[in-house]
């Protein structure tokens, strides 16, 4: 955990802190609404510091909500996080009522990840016993017991949501419980976890962008429908309401990074699961322990309509992890050209104030799954021939790629106004618009693969590959900076 506080909600519970300045922050905290976890992107305004990194008093701000709602008092630094959690693969599981989820968590456990069960963690705080349950007593009455002394949901129900002020009465208790809970789960994790959250709805939560992967366990809706009839005894009309409330399968496709299908017979999900996690997961966690990033020999594949769904997610993580520090963020390059083949990789630009912003950045876009790639700092100028149309300083970029070896991703980090921020957008939309260029660069690109053909040193292919596209944009920067005058382009 990386700090916990008090307000007139109750605890907080920080799971994630980005520092902007001396001043503000970006905190995901931990909440639970109703047994339903989900992470609040928060803006954190810092009233004083102690050497510099402990918080003593911070002012949170709601994501789309200027006025200050709460003040908090935190007792751990914020800082720049905890750096053994920072390290750990998050993985986001979830999937509709009746589509097997738990069938294939209890997989996932068994082959060594920790599982962090949000559903359970919520029926574990109210049992007999608790502080949770003798607080909801205390609060609602004893008639939401049942005989044998446990908690009786729907009378707990029928009293909590009658109005506002019951229900925030139910938070006030529930939220701190789930919330301490869970970070004990998460913070016992080793640093060398695969840390999977079962979290119901995590889709209707907004929370996807928090973790590094996000897994959807689908079955069709009357399949569903079926399951919980047949094996739950749930009444059909009870079931499609509980089926209709939730988030429907286009929005859980938009979030998901891997769909499982568990439509067919029992334990035929089993094999996905272990090949997920012998070829993903694995891999994933030691090349994000490590920061190593996933690269792969340059070849062209068809033209993927679901790239720009990719890299929406993606951008999704870099938002959390950038926050206001990002003035901007593109999908660019050849994958955001629709019907344009390309290697498989999806390219992302952050526009940044300045480099020092870039370099700030660097740790949390490595814990987000994106580490640093040292040794590249530049682009090249262009065009070659005149050193650049201006002083060469101004091509220097930071860049970063993908952890995750089932989605590789080059993360530009460029500056505000700089010739290469531009071009980056610029030649994205001129492709777009231009039916002859795009084609003329599709060619191009055929080209430098075929000179790249054979040629299995990473280094060695990627040099053959940038040695015919090279010199074309020498010509292609101002042809691109025509049309843009032509047509009336701007940023």
């Amino acid at each position: 955990m990386l700090c916990q506080g008090k307000s007139n909600f109750g605890k907080l519970y920080a799971v994630h802190a980005v520092r902007h300045s001396e001043a503000v922050l970006t905190v995901m905290v931990a909440i639970c609404s109703h047994g339903v976890h989900f992470l609040e992107k928060v803006q954190v305004q810092v009233r004083s510091l102690e050497h510099n990194r402990t918080v003593t008093e911070i002012v949170v701000f709601e994501p789309r909500m200027p006025r200050r709602v709460r003040s908090v008092g935190v007792s751990r630094s914020l800082g720049r996080g905890d750096e053994r959690l920072s390290s750990v693969l998050r993985v986001g599981l979830t999937g509709g009522i009746g589509a097997g989820k738990s069938t294939v968590s209890k997989i996932l456990s068994e082959l060594g990840a920790v599982i962090v069960d949000a559903d359970l963690i919520a029926r574990e705080v109210v049992e007999p016993g608790t502080p949770g349950l003798a607080a909801l007593v205390e609060a609602f009455g004893d008639g939401i017991l049942s005989e044998d002394g446990s908690l009786n949901r729907p009378a707990l129900a029928s009293l909590a949501f009658a109005d506002d002020t019951s229900r925030g009465t139910l938070n006030g208790i529930l939220h701190p419980l789930i919330g301490t809970r869970t970070m004990e789960q998460i913070s016992s994790a080793p640093s060398d976890a695969v840390l999977v959250q079962d979290i119901p709805l995590l889709v209707e939560g907004s929370m996807a962008p928090a973790f590094n992967l996000v897994v959807i366990v689908y079955v069709d809706e009357e399949e569903r429908v079926r399951r919980l009839v047949g094996s739950r005894g749930m009444p059909e009309s009870d079931a499609r309401a509980r089926i209709a409330a939730q988030a429907n399968d286009d929005q859980r496709r938009a979030v998901a990074d891997v769909w499982l299908d568990n439509s067919g017979e029992p334990g035929s999900l089993d094999d996905v699961v272990r090949d997920l996690w012998a070829n993903r997961l694995v891999p994933f966690e030691k090349n994000l322990r490590e920061g190593t990033v996933v690269r792969a020999l340059p070849e062209l594949t068809p033209a993927d309509p679901s790239w720009p769904a990719q890299a929406e997610r993606i951008i999704g993580r870099l938002s959390l992890a950038s926050g206001d520090r990002a003035l901007r963020i593109d999908h660019i390059g050849s994958t955001a050209v629709p019907g344009l083949d390309a290697k498989d990789v999806i390219d992302i630009q952050i526009t940044v104030e300045h480099l020092g912003v870039a370099d700030d950045l660097a740790e949390d876009l490595a814990a987000a799954g994106f580490p640093r790639i040292e040794h590249i700092v530049a682009d090249d100028p262009k065009p070659s021939y005149l050193g650049g149309e201006t002083d060469p300083a101004v091509w220097a970029k930071r860049i970063h790629g993908s952890a995750d070896p089932g989605r590789r991703a080059n993360i530009h980090i460029r500056v505000d106004g700089w010739p290469g921020q531009q071009f980056a957008i610029l030649f994205r939309d001129w492709l777009r618009a231009d039916p002859s260029a795009r084609a003329e660069y599709a060619e191009l690109k055929v080209k430098a693969a075929e000179s790249a053909a054979g040629i299995d040193d990473y280094a060695s292919a990627i040099d053959a590959y940038l040695g015919v596209k090279t010199p074309w944009f020498d010509a292609a920067f101002h042809r691109a900076w025509e049309w843009a005058e032509k047509s009336g382009w701007s940023l």
